[in-house]
């Protein structure tokens, strides 16, 4: 793994050593518009537990100086908060008073204000998100827990995001260029999210109901909460429990035992039983290669690997112990490692592994327009065959189509590979065909929103309102790579280079 321990903070230096002993003083010469520094938080709103990470995030011009292209270099935690245990009122709904109040308490311990933050995420993972008012949660924070911070949820990003905080996407490049396959399992309060990792990359996920308080209950081991999944793992053991009804402790390790061969069944990928396919959340993992470390994070895993021994009335620690017997057995025969990150992995992954910072050749139409949030990436394809307008056009159009959408339905990123230059001539060729194809957008006021992978935003913004007078915001940048079925948030211009932070929302689906 590239990268060194200073005072008890990771630094991710990927390929540029020299960094750490270069001045990181913003003043000197060498670093005056060749680096941005970013301040990142991430803030976990899981089933069981919540919590927040302070990040530092260093990027630097990517290649020759002169380049718009930034590339993270650093990234350092700089504080971790307490961990909470989620508040709920009647297992239903998300108390959000004493939620805000952890989360603004944390900033102040942190020495931050919500105005100081650049960029991050806001997830609520596992059970949590299905909870009632989960969406207006995370809208809440995302407005008032900085001027740009994305609100993210849902399984395959959960996964890519604890894969990346966990330390397993580092783990699987290896050392001297001999990467390892990496199946990187964390496991949760509700739901256990599982990524494959190889050479760097997440190349599947699954999510299944598996998790620590799926049945919850008091000191006295009275149930307060039973979850959907939870019942379904009751009804399998016939135990037939209700709200207030006590638990044995042979009943919890039945539940555990339960659960944690589900597990197994996902992880060694085996014919699912009818109750493990009940409790799949994605497809189950269709990646038939050699597994050759496994990594859990999660909450869970503070039990896996000893670090953590307290009841908080679950079955975590139970659970825990069954997942280490059957990963000791001789025919799972992968061997476990401890990942550098276990319950924080998820929300070091959110505060520091979805950002992108643009090229400084952009262009935004006025001031105000930004920030923009979950915006769904549209990316046409253009043939090499002689371009038109008309081309260009059609291409766009059929963009949309692929994701049955009309233009104008909603506000979308139309993320171009532009191979054709800078020549004025196919710029303009390029302007007229997004005139075109967006008409309807244009007219309903939409903000056209363009991303480019090649240094031609600033041109071909100026070029759209001032020769094609576009009537609606716009904003072009640059030096962004995208795909379908991202989401990405654009945020505020960083003014001292000119740049804007953009947040990047993968969704990985399982290989077919």
């Amino acid at each position: 793994m590239n990268g060194f321990e200073v005072h008890g903070h990771y630094h991710d230096f990927e390929g540029h050593e020299d960094i750490a002993n270069t001045p990181m003083d913003e003043q000197h010469q060498i670093w005056a518009g060749e680096r941005i520094e970013l301040k990142s938080v991430g803030i976990d709103i899981g089933s069981t537990t919540s919590h927040l990470i302070f990040s530092r995030i260093v990027l630097l011009r990517k290649g020759a100086l002169l380049s718009s292209q930034f590339r993270v270099v650093g990234r350092e935690i700089t504080y971790r908060s307490k961990v909470l245990l989620t508040p709920f009122v009647g297992g239903v709904t998300i108390a959000v008073k004493p939620l805000s109040s952890f989360i603004f308490k944390t900033y102040k311990e942190a020495g931050f204000a919500p105005e100081d933050i650049d960029t991050g995420a806001v997830i609520i993972t596992g059970d949590a998100a299905r909870r009632e008012n989960a969406e207006a949660i995370t809208a809440l924070f995302s407005r008032e827990a900085g001027k740009f911070v994305c609100a993210t949820a849902g399984p395959n990003l959960e996964a890519r995001m604890a894969a990346y905080g966990s330390g397993a996407v580092a783990m699987s490049k290896g050392v001297d260029g001999k990467g390892v396959t990496v199946m990187n399992v964390d496991i949760g309060g509700g739901t256990t999210k599982i990524a494959i990792v190889q050479n760097g990359s997440v190349v599947e996920t699954v999510s299944l109901n598996v998790g620590a308080r799926l049945i919850a209950f008091d000191e006295a081991r009275h149930i307060v909460r039973i979850e959907e999944a939870g019942r379904l793992i009751l009804a399998a053991i016939g135990l037939n429990l209700e709200i207030g009804d006590y638990v044995k402790p042979e009943e919890e390790q039945k539940m555990a035992k339960i659960l944690a061969n589900c597990l197994f069944e996902v992880m060694e990928r085996k014919d699912l039983s009818p109750l493990c396919y009940r409790l799949m959340i994605t497809p189950p993992l269709a990646f038939t290669g050699r597994v050759e470390v496994v990594t859990f994070s999660g909450g869970i895993s503070e039990y896996i690997y000893g670090h953590e021994d307290e009841n908080y009335g679950d079955i975590g620690s139970v659970l825990a112990l069954e997942i280490r017997q059957l990963a000791s057995h001789p025919e799972f025969n992968i061997p476990l490692k401890e990942p550098v990150e276990g319950i924080r992995a998820t929300v070091i992954g959110a505060s520091q592994y979805t950002v992108q910072v643009s090229g400084s050749t952009i262009f935004i139409s006025r001031d105000g327009v930004l920030p923009l949030r979950n915006l769904q990436v549209v990316t046409p394809r253009f043939q090499d065959t002689e371009l038109t307008p008309e081309s260009i056009k059609s291409a766009i159009e059929l963009s949309f189509h692929r994701f049955d959408m009309d233009v104008g339905e909603r506000s979308v990123a139309l993320a171009m590979n532009w191979r054709f230059g800078p020549a004025y001539s196919a710029l303009r060729m390029l302007a007229q065909g997004i005139s075109s194809a967006l008409k309807k957008a244009i007219e309903k006021k939409h903000p056209l929103v363009l991303v480019f992978d090649t240094d031609i935003a600033k041109l071909l913004g100026n070029m759209l309102v001032q020769e094609f007078s576009v009537e609606c915001d716009v904003v072009s940048i640059d030096g962004i790579e995208l795909q379908d079925f991202d989401y990405i948030d654009i945020g505020e211009v960083l003014t001292n280079v000119s740049v804007v932070p953009v947040a990047i929302k993968s969704l990985i689906f399982a290989a077919r």
